[in-house]
């Protein structure tokens, strides 16, 4: 197998979560990005905590439009999954079929934001110098930056569209929550707008104390990465990212199995800090906007894929809660030869059809 495939590969496992994301920015398509950073002079974290910077680096295609009544009308913020960055989302698989002349998400009418939430890509993270000193960010920390980014430092006061992948999937639930006129139309895919519990947290869980009890770790003040530790959850990792019929198919054997992973999780451990990894992962604690749900009064296109590890969905929960919100419509895709788990999210192909039609349902007449 050539080394390029090899990163491909790689990078479908961590994508699907958003983990090591940073590899794959080789593969983008080449679109003509503009990169900006904004500061947010004394940011006030929910825990209680202050940084008096909070950098947050972004991208954008295309050109804001403003309407009659002046406000932004054409702005699109996609949102990433956990560990990932602004780059995330120009994975062929997801921008090649939404950015072009005549897609959905066409550049040349739509203005298009990926922000590099914080404790990812080029924003203030961890690794930048605090280390576990770092304020304890949670998700309504992450959207109140992104609103003050948008608001302060692009100057767009109103959204067309928010969809989010993953994490983003869940921040779109807390988007909805908190700003609730801000934005046309949410589209969250591949999660749960439930606190993290069972097997979910459990993983979660077991992947950070893999790194808390590797003593390389060393409270966070490491001179070099905890490698035991970082395997641990890497390893992980891979199985909640993982789309069960493709791993089947592609690795049918022991041997093949097993020489895949010894490919993959050193590739994974190069490109994973330990306490960037233990903050981004620890991000979803507190996260329930389950007894809100009623309280959001824009359109949800929410999608789930029927073979995520991550969000089962033999346990029902979106069923039962698509109900409580006010004008929502809820999709589970079936397990197929184009789904890839919980990584279906960015599988754009497959949920595409959707996503114009509930782009025109929710235009402005």
């Amino acid at each position: 197998m050539t080394s390029l495939t090899s990163r491909l590969r790689l990078i479908a496992v961590f994508c699907s979560l958003g983990v090591a994301a940073a590899t794959a920015q080789t593969a983008h398509t080449n679109w003509p990005t503009q990169d900006g950073t904004y500061v947010v002079k004394n940011f006030h974290f929910g825990s209680g905590e202050t940084l008096p910077e909070l950098k947050l680096h972004y991208l954008t295609l295309g050109q804001p439009h403003h309407g009659a009544d002046g406000h932004t009308d054409n702005a699109v913020l996609l949102l990433h999954g956990t560990g990932g960055d602004a780059h995330s989302l120009l994975n062929p698989a997801f921008s090649d079929v939404l950015f072009g002349p005549g897609q959905p998400l066409d550049i040349t009418k739509f203005f298009i934001i990926l922000p590099d939430d914080i404790g990812h890509g080029q924003s203030s993270k961890p690794s930048d110098g605090l280390h576990m000193h770092f304020p304890q960010y949670d998700y309504d920390d992450m959207v109140a930056s992104q609103h003050t980014m948008l608001l302060e430092g692009l100057h767009v006061d109103h959204l067309r569209l928010i969809l989010g992948t993953s994490m983003g999937c869940m921040q779109s639930f807390v988007w909805g929550e908190t700003f609730p006129h801000f934005s046309d139309a949410l589209a969250p895919f591949a999660c749960l707008p439930v606190e993290l519990a069972g097997r979910n947290r459990m993983w979660r869980y077991m992947a950070m104390e893999s790194i808390k009890h590797d003593p390389a770790w060393n409270n966070g003040e490491y001179t070099a990465e905890p490698v035991e530790g970082l395997r641990g959850a890497n390893d992980l990792i891979v199985i909640a990212g993982s789309a069960p019929l493709q791993m089947q198919k592609n690795y049918p054997t022991r041997k093949q199995a097993e020489a895949y992973i010894d490919r993959v999780l050193p590739a994974s451990i190069a490109h994973t800090d330990a306490n960037n990894f233990l903050y981004y992962v620890n991000a979803s604690r507190n996260y329930n906007p389950q007894p809100k749900l009623s309280t959001i009064t824009a359109p949800v296109l929410w999608i789930n894929s029927a073979d995520d590890f991550i969000n089962p969905p033999e346990l029902g929960i979106a069923e039962k809660l698509a109900p409580t919100l006010p004008n929502a419509k809820f999709i589970l895709i079936p397990i197929s030869d184009a789904t890839r788990g919980h990584g279906t999210h960015t599988q754009a192909a497959v949920w595409k059809q959707y996503l114009i039609d509930f782009l025109a349902q929710t235009a402005k007449k």
